[in-house]
């Protein structure tokens, strides 16, 4: 799969890093290749680009809050996500930070940002924000007294707490001052979303003007949908400009409502996400997210003091096979998880497999189709920057 379309008995030659060329077998046959050449066969698995998750808080036990009280245990913790994350697929990802005190998110923001160049697994792209200047309305899970309002100073003290490697950032498009704020976003290439908002249709069409075009997690934590006034919902479906997240679990959205997206957003403004938090595939221990004790309930984390959903336990190959499931082609899906965000998020070079790109690379097999389960696609390697990262090939 090249991040376009799927294409037969392939090959892919790698050289410094990069994808030099993608061969058909009979063409590859005929190359003649010097003795220092490594082959691997993946007999007859799918070779796909490297999956992007642009959206996640943690994985196997470590989480970006870690580092709300200590700069360096928040840096050890991403570096631990990069090397599990690759094991499931994916090559590149957006440590998520949640809001908190000024102090203490400005620690978890400069410990993520000290882990990037240090990784041994996953790519650290750059931070995604997700607050702190987002509605008190529409909090999810998050804290009331770490949200505020736009505050330009504050941004310019995170914007330097993460040395200008923050990538995107949740807002609440209708709150005073957004229009300020997104402009320095715009001027410091920080993708903006819309996400955690009570905005009404009117709030979100000023926010695609200012720049935000960009949806977290449609459907969660936004208003939803009236005949009377579209709100957020309604403005991410109607305007196809705007691209958005999605939590494929089937818990956080209803499976039916990706036939909905699936006909009504260009499948190119589909970006699969996970949402992970910070006990997602942990195998032992007490699981906790933010600070907070929460229980595994089939597939997705509740807080244990009110049941109230507090995140994805996703994955994002999983994402994947749900996407199957809920009506996707499998190349299709395979596009939401790489060729998308890649595109969205503006890397270059990453999200499909033609020469010149950098070699983030996933092999998985897959022996299903609509309604199959959870063993019918899995990971058999992974190649970040041209490098075997899981080899099990």
């Amino acid at each position: 799969m090249t991040g376009f379309a799927a294409m037969e008995q392939c090959a892919v030659l790698i050289e410094d890093g990069k994808i030099a060329d993608v061969f058909s077998q009979r063409r590859f046959e005929q190359k003649h290749f010097g003795g220092n050449i490594q082959t691997i066969d993946v007999r007859g698995a799918f070779i796909a680009p490297g999956l992007i998750d642009t959206h996640i808080h943690g994985f196997g036990g470590y989480g970006t809050e870690d580092g709300f009280d200590s700069a360096a245990a928040g840096t050890h913790s991403v570096l631990e996500m990069s090397k599990r994350l690759v094991q499931y697929g994916v090559t590149a990802f957006n440590p998520t930070i949640y809001p908190a005190e000024p102090e203490r998110m400005l620690r978890a923001v400069q410990g993520a940002a000290a882990a990037m160049g240090r990784e041994e697994g996953a790519q650290i792209m750059g931070l995604h924000l997700e607050g702190p200047f987002i509605s008190p309305e529409r909090l999810g899970v998050q804290k009331r007294e770490t949200i505020m309002s736009v505050d330009i100073p504050f941004m310019e003290r995170l914007w330097e707490a993460a040395e200008g490697r923050i990538v995107n950032m949740t807002v609440a498009p209708e709150l005073k001052g957004m229009r300020e704020l997104a402009l320095f976003c715009i001027k410091k290439g920080i993708v903006l979303q819309a996400g955690h908002t009570d905005a009404r249709y009117e709030n979100m069409v000023e926010g695609m003007q200012a720049g935000i075009l960009h949806a977290t997690h449609l459907f969660n934590a936004m208003g939803k949908m009236d005949h009377r006034n579209p709100n957020a919902v309604g403005a991410v479906l109607i305007h196809p400009e705007m691209s958005c997240e999605i939590i494929a679990d089937g818990f956080h959205v209803h499976p039916d409502l990706f036939k909905l997206l699936l006909r009504d957003k260009p499948l190119d403004k589909i970006v699969l996400v996970t949402d992970a938090l910070k006990p997602a595939e942990q195998l032992d221990g007490p699981l906790y997210a933010n600070g907070e004790e929460v229980v595994f309930k089939g597939g997705f984390f509740c807080r244990k003091i009110d049941g109230v959903i507090a995140g994805s336990a996703l994955t994002m190959i999983r994402g994947i096979r749900n996407l199957v499931n809920f009506g996707f082609s499998l190349e299709d899906a395979v596009k939401t998880a790489g060729f998308n965000p890649a595109q969205v998020m503006r890397y270059r070079n990453k999200g499909a497999i033609i020469p010149g790109y950098d070699a983030d690379l996933v092999v998985f097999a897959w022996n299903g189709g609509p309604g199959s389960g959870e063993n019918s696609l899995r990971v058999l390697g992974a190649i970040s920057g041209g490098r075997i990262r899981k080899n099990t090939l």
